[in-house]
């Protein structure tokens, strides 16, 4: 348990930037699944469309310091490799 104010203040921080963090994940997770169901399909706009949500949203994640930006242009080559194929 946290002794000092500052320490109790950091937990309650920690504590909502966990929860706003893990809706960032789960938005990007879902995402990623909707542009993977249009990858496999063969309607080339809505995969388009697809990839741009996802890089768009891969692109706040990283402003917002949720996930690293490295990893973010790794899975944004990845669908604009899927996405340009079409």
């Amino acid at each position: 348990m946290a002794n000092t104010k500052s320490a109790i203040k950091a937990a309650r921080k920690s504590l909502r930037l966990r929860d706003r963090n893990l809706g960032v994940k789960t938005r990007l997770k879902t995402l990623q699944k909707k542009f993977t169901a249009a990858a496999q399909g063969t309607d080339a706009a809505a995969t388009k469309a697809a990839a741009i949500a996802f890089s768009s949203a891969m692109d706040k994640a990283v402003k917002s310091g949720v996930v690293h930006k490295n990893a973010a242009a790794r899975a944004k080559s990845k669908t604009a490799k899927y996405a340009l194929a079409k």
